[in-house]
Parts: C-alpha cells; sequence; structure tokens
C-alpha cells in the first residue's frame, strides 16, 4: 500500500511534517460529519431523519416525514378554521384563497391550494362606479352628465350628449341602465335598491327599518330582535340596556376633564388642572382615560378612580394628534397626525411609536375594532374619504369615497358593526357597514350639527360634543329622532367618551389581521419600521418576556452539526498544540541556554537552577517522546 506520508526522522521539518500529516489524518473526519449531513434549503423543513419536505406540506394532517416531524409543532385549530402551519395562526375558511396572504408565510394563497401563487394584475386607479370620469380625472355623479350643467372643471361632462349611454360601459350602472332623451338612469331589480345613483345593493331589511338596537333575525315577513351578551331587553320593542354599572360620559374642555351621568344633569370637573381641549379615548375596564390637547403633540393618561388624579405623559409624538382611539385588547394607542398625514400606533406603556399608515391628505378622526382585526379613520382633504385596514395597516379599503366632505369625527356600533361619521361639510351624521356598504344618512341639521368635535354611541343613541351652541347632545341612532341636550354652556368642548364595560368586551385577540384568530396569545413585535403581530405558541406564552420580542425561529441544528463542529473544534486545538510545540523545538537550544545561563549568575538560590534545569529538561523529554509517538502512529497507519 502506498504511504500517505513521507516524515523525516530529525530536526524541525519532523515534528512539522508530523503535525501536517495529523491534520490530513483529522480533516477528512471533519469534513464527512459537516458534509455528510443533508442541508435543506430555505423552503425545505428538516425532518427527524434528517428528510427535507417543502414547508408546504406541513400541518396538512398528512405524516410527510415518516416519522410524523411535520405534524408535531402544528396549532391545534378547531372546527372550521385553516391552520398557517408551527407556531402561527388558525384562518377562517373564507380567508382562504381570497386574494390576501393572512399567514406569515403566505400558506393560505398557495399554489397547492388556490391553483395560482400569481397576485391579481392591479390596474389604474378610476373613479367608483357611482361615477362619472372627468377628462382631466376629476370624479362627478353619473347623474350630473348631460344635465346642461357643466360639473367636470373641463366641460367634458357635456360632451356627446347625443348619444345612448347606456352603450358605454352600461352607462357606469351596475345592473340596469335606461336611456333618456337627455341623460339616463340607473334601474335596480327588485329586492334591490339604488345607492350613489348607479349601485344597486341589496336591501337589507334589519337596516332599512331599523327596529332592533344590536341583533336581528328576519325570515318570512317577520323581524325577531335581541341583544348581546352583557346586555338584556329594554322596555321598547327591540332596545337594549347594558347591564351592571352605570354608564358615564366624559368630555374635555378649556376648563378641565369633566364627568357627568347619561341620565341626568349631574356632573363634575374631574382634573382642573388639566385644561385643554382634545380628542378623548377610554379603557373601560379600569377606567383610564387617554388624551391629548389640540394641536399639541402630547398624549397623557388618567386614572378616574385614582386620588389624586395626576396626569401622566405617555407619548411625544411626531406632530399634532387630530384623533385617538383605544385597542383594548392588545394594549395599543392609535392617533392620526395631520401634520405627518398618517395614522400611528403604539403600546400603551409608552414604547416608540409606529407609522402605520403615511401620505394621507389631512388624516382627521380614528377608530378601532379590535374583536375582528379592524382600525378605521377619515381623511378632510382634497379628497375626502373613509378607509378601513387591519390592525397592523394591511388591506387597506376604502368604504366612503363619494358625496363626503369634512368627515371629521367617527365611531363604531361595536354589536350592530356600523360607523357612524359626522362630516362637517353636509352638517349631518351617517352610517355605513364595516364592509362600507347600505349608507344611511341618521341625524341632519337640526341647530346642533355645525361643527361636532367627539362622537360616541351607545345602546339607542348617538352622543356629540357641539362647539357651536357649547352643547353635548344626543338622538335616535336609528334615525336621529328624540333630539336631547344634555348639557349647555360648556366652555370650549372637545373629545367624548362613554365609560361602560360592556362597551370594550373581551374576545380572542385578532392578532393584526380580521379572521386571524391565536389558539393561545397573540405578541406584539416592536419594530422601528412597521407594527408586527404573531401568534405564541404555549411554549412561547409560558417563557415570554414582559416586553414582547421580534420572534426568532427556533434552531435546526442536527445532532451531526454539532459533532462537525465539535471536530472542528478538536482539530483547531490540536493544531495550535502543534504549533506551540515546533517553535519550543526551534527555539529551545539557544533561548533556553540563555536563559539559564543568566539565571545562574543573577542568582545563588539552588531552587531556581535546580527548576530551570528541571524545565528545560521535562519538555526536551517530552517533545522527543511526542516525536517518537507520532512517528510510530504514522508509520503503523501507513502501513
Amino acid at each position: 500500500m502506498r504511504r500517505v506520508c513521507l516524515v523525516s526522522a530529525e530536526g524541525g521539518g519532523s515534528s512539522m511534517g508530523h503535525l501536517g500529516c495529523l491534520a490530513l489524518l483529522i480533516a477528512p473526519l471533519f469534513i464527512l460529519q459537516i458534509c455528510g449531513e443533508e442541508r435543506c434549503n430555505k423552503d425545505e423543513f428538516t425532518c427527524r431523519s434528517s428528510r427535507c419536505i417543502s414547508t408546504k406540506l406541513l400541518c396538512n394532517g398528512v405524516d410527510d416525514c415518516g416519522d410524523g416531524s411535520d405534524e408535531d409543532s402544528c396549532q391545534n385549530c378547531t372546527s372550521g378554521l385553516f391552520s398557517c402551519g408551527p407556531s402561527d395562526a388558525c384562518l377562517l375558511k373564507d380567508k382562504v384563497c381570497d386574494g390576501r396572504a393572512d399567514c406569515t408565510n403566505k400558506r393560505d394563497e398557495s399554489r397547492e391550494l388556490c391553483g395560482s401563487d400569481q397576485p391579481a394584475a392591479q390596474t389604474a386607479p378610476t373613479c367608483p362606479p357611482s361615477e362619472f370620469q372627468c377628462d382631466n380625472g376629476e370624479c362627478i355623479r353619473h347623474v350630473w352628465r348631460c344635465d346642461n350643467t357643466p360639473d367636470c372643471s373641463d366641460g367634458s361632462d357635456e360632451e356627446d350628449c347625443n348619444q345612448n349611454e347606456c352603450l358605454v360601459n352600461n352607462g357606469g350602472c351596475s345592473h340596469h341602465c335606461v336611456d333618456l332623451p337627455m341623460g339616463f338612469l340607473c334601474h335596480c331589480p327588485d329586492n334591490m335598491k339604488l345607492v350613489d345613483d348607479s349601485l344597486c345593493e341589496e336591501v337589507d331589511v334589519c337596516l332599512e327599518r331599523d327596529v332592533c338596537d344590536q341583533l336581528c333575525v328576519h325570515s318570512s315577513h317577520s323581524i325577531t330582535c335581541d341583544c348581546h351578551e352583557g346586555y338584556r331587553p329594554g322596555s321598547t320593542t327591540g332596545a337594549c340596556t347594558a347591564g351592571g354599572d352605570e354608564a358615564q360620559l366624559v368630555l374635555t374642555t378649556s376648563k378641565g376633564i369633566q364627568l357627568m351621568s347619561l341620565f341626568g344633569t349631574d356632573h363634575e370637573t374631574l382634573a382642573p388642572h388639566l385644561p385643554g381641549r382634545g380628542p378623548l379615548a377610554a379603557v373601560t375596564s379600569n377606567r383610564t382615560l387617554y388624551w391629548a390637547q389640540q394641536g399639541q403633540n402630547f398624549i397623557y393618561r388618567i386614572s378616574l378612580d385614582k386620588e389624586p388624579q395626576e396626569a401622566v405623559l405617555v407619548q411625544k409624538v411626531q406632530g399634532s394628534v387630530s384623533g385617538l382611539a383605544v385597542d383594548w385588547i392588545h394594549r395599543l394607542l392609535y392617533w392620526t397626525s395631520p401634520d405627518q398625514g398618517s395614522v400611528n400606533a403604539a403600546l400603551m406603556d409608552g414604547s416608540p411609536e409606529h407609522p402605520l399608515i403615511t401620505g394621507l391628505d389631512e388624516p382627521s378622526a380614528v377608530a378601532v375594532e379590535p374583536l375582528q382585526g379592524f382600525v378605521f379613520w377619515t381623511q378632510c382633504g382634497s379628497a375626502p374619504k373613509i378607509e378601513r385596514a387591519s390592525l397592523d395597516g394591511h388591506g387597506r379599503t376604502a368604504l366612503v369615497t363619494s358625496s363626503l366632505n369634512q368627515p371629521f369625527a367617527i365611531t363604531l356600533d361595536i354589536p350592530r358593526q356600523l360607523l357612524y361619521w359626522f362630516d362637517q361639510g353636509a352638517r349631518s351624521i351617517s352610517r355605513v357597514t364595516f364592509e362600507g356598504r347600505h349608507r344611511k344618512t341618521v341625524v341632519e341639521s337640526n341647530g346642533y350639527l355645525d361643527r361636532v368635535f367627539g362622537l360616541a354611541v351607545f345602546e339607542g343613541y348617538l352622543y356629540w360634543s357641539e362647539e357651536v351652541t357649547r352643547s353635548i347632545c344626543r338622538a335616535n341612532k336609528h334615525d336621529g329622532k328624540n333630539l336631547q341636550v344634555l348639557l349647555s354652556d360648556i366652555p370650549s368642548v372637545g373629545g367624548v367618551a362613554i365609560i361602560q364595560p360592556v362597551l370594550q368586551p373581551n374576545g380572542p385577540a385578532a392578532c393584526g389581521r380580521p379572521g386571524t384568530l391565536c389558539p393561545h396569545t397573540c405578541l406584539i413585535d416592536l419594530q422601528p419600521e412597521r407594527l408586527r403581530f404573531r401568534c405564541a405558541s404555549t411554549e412561547t406564552r409560558i417563557n415570554k418576556p414582559q416586553t414582547p420580542e421580534i420572534s426568532v425561529p427556533a434552531s435546526t441544528f442536527s445532532v451531526l452539526t454539532f459533532a462537525g463542529i465539535l471536530s472542528l473544534i478538536i482539530f483547531l486545538s490540536v493544531l495550535l498544540l502543534g504549533v506551540v510545540l515546533w517553535l519550543c523545538r526551534r527555539l529551545q537550544p539557544s533561548r533556553a541556554s540563555s536563559a539559564l545561563s543568566f539565571s545562574l549568575k543573577d542568582s545563588q538560590d539552588p531552587l531556581i537552577s535546580h527548576e530551570s534545569h528541571s524545565c528545560t529538561r521535562t519538555f526536551r523529554i517530552e517533545a522527543s517522546s511526542k516525536a517518537k509517538w507520532l512517528h510510530v502512529l504514522l508509520r503503523g497507519i501507513s502501513i
């Protein structure tokens, strides 16, 4: 057999040669440990058996690994929910293959499930179906076209009027288009109604009749009303009354924060040393208020039950605050900043703010529905609109874009899933569903709608603060009737909020996106760029710190990888030892003798002389023994 190494028997080259051979012997073992392991790609999962499978096969109910490891760490989603995969969320079935990825790994929109992973083509922004697009890009109502009055600034709405408009895009009508000698009309089938002059939508009998305060069931030409948990049927048909503590209304004024009963004229000033009207939000479970002074960039907190009632500075934000809302489940603050043109969010503990939605034109009000995972806001700029997004800012959707002037204030009727807003230009309060449908004007100009600052809804009434009349008013939330002035002559009235625990029910964390439910806990990742949510497994929940951190993937190192690293450490240690031995052998004859001679001249201590000779002698014996041992070992291996 051919020898692997030729070793010189003498000199420094002997030790170095032995060392080189030893390195050649150990290196293959190290390479075998490192390279012998099967390494999976980034889009693959490593089974316990080291087999690689696609990550898309995880948590599909099938043992693809053969050892069950691809199904071990899956969330146990209840019936009717879809599992996103290990340590991720459970989705409602209607969120799967809906064109938007809700799972962090985008598994709900994968090609295996949906047939294609290509995103839908994006089209250029145009006017909504209910409007006509002028040649210069402006949008006007369809019924204004060809009415002998130019409504487009370029007059294009009065051009080509001697034609059948229904032949072009059906006149913009969603269903039937009727051509007229001058213009056209849109017509709807039975059981549908016309919205914004061109759009037909199904008639919601419950919303049309507005009999029920909360739950409504329509069947066989009859309506049955019911109430959510925490409420009981009221004295009138369809009414629901909140149980528990009596509700109270809180408002900000230039003289401080005031608290009043909803069923009387009694009111008290809580913090006269904290003047400054502005937007207001409340956490009802612990009776804590958050507010900001109008035009300022500070957000404060105060407890209604603690004495003395001292304000605590929570946030110093970028730009002024025009709207404020709380997410009582995820413990988040949301606010709008007209200076920054953004909707922002931060934890209630004063952590750094996160710009959620940017590039807005005069954002004004904001509202949050954490049970479903929605944040709503308004814009009062050149193109007024009301929009919605998920709590992390994804899935931005426009709800109201037409017949809108200055949507200054908004509030949510969570039991009915309705959004109410005050339009200062129209001097009215209107509503739509959370999907932007079934629009209805509820309260119209009545002498107390000139300039509304704050808006709230509770049981069967709308409550608002009115700046011109300096009053607090309420009216029926269905039709605006039964107008009442609860409080008047208020010095510079500001935002309003209602304190009653039933208004903020407990529920599973939506964890950022609508339809996403966490089996255990939803954690909030604090990223400088964007607010992020993630579901935590049982283990993460037990070991998670007080301040949520960015999630880090679990280590995928196997035993073989660890053995390879250990081999590398041993190899480097042996290599270092060999270098030390070689240097000592090369330098010892001259430097050791000089050192010994110097020691004998300078010291008469016999112990020093003895130790020097002993150390030198022992070192030479050990070095010689190691060289012989390596030489014999290598000869035996080569043979």
